[in-house]
């Protein structure tokens, strides 16, 4: 895949099979592999429950978002008073500050599809990057809580859609 995306021309789109059977063979490099796909199905993904959507650029996978449970990791008291978001961008083309065009287009969908009061993020506490980019898109940390299921830290980010 070329690593020369326009940002300008990223956008969500509806999943599709193809996308999510390209999706569940992504695997990062330590110690990004905690997000890896590993032992999901491509049905998992395609489960509206799971509000898993696309993120293209052009016509091609560059990414994906979900909105809802999928966004949760075990170990924190999540409510509903936020929309849980979360997503990956393709191992190939992390680190070339695609990840602000990315999340902006995942949450550009998801106002406009569920008018949330405010978006919440869950990300591993190691993960600068990814913090740093929540944190330009005007998300906040409200807290940091150990998984349930491997101790790791996470750090939990919320951004106000009320301003």
């Amino acid at each position: 895949m070329s690593t020369s995306v326009d940002p300008a021309s990223v956008r969500s789109a509806p999943l599709t099979r193809a996308h999510a059977e390209d999706i569940v063979t992504w695997r990062y490099d330590a110690p990004y592999d905690v997000y890896d796909m590993t032992g999901a199905e491509p049905d998992d993904l395609l489960d509206p429950e799971l509000g898993f959507h696309a993120v293209v650029a052009g016509d091609v996978l560059i990414g994906f978002r979900s909105f809802g449970p999928d966004g949760r990791v075990p170990g924190w008291d999540y409510d509903d008073s936020a929309l849980d978001t979360g997503g990956g961008l393709r191992p190939s083309l992390t680190g070339q500050g695609l990840g602000r065009s990315v999340i902006a287009a995942g949450l550009d969908f998801g106002r406009s599809r569920f008018a949330p009061a405010a978006f919440r993020v869950t990300v591993a506490s190691f993960n600068a990057r990814a913090r740093r980019t929540v944190e330009s898109l005007g998300f906040e940390v409200v807290g940091s809580f150990a998984a349930r299921h491997d101790g790791r830290p996470f750090d939990v980010l919320v951004r106000d859609e009320r301003r």
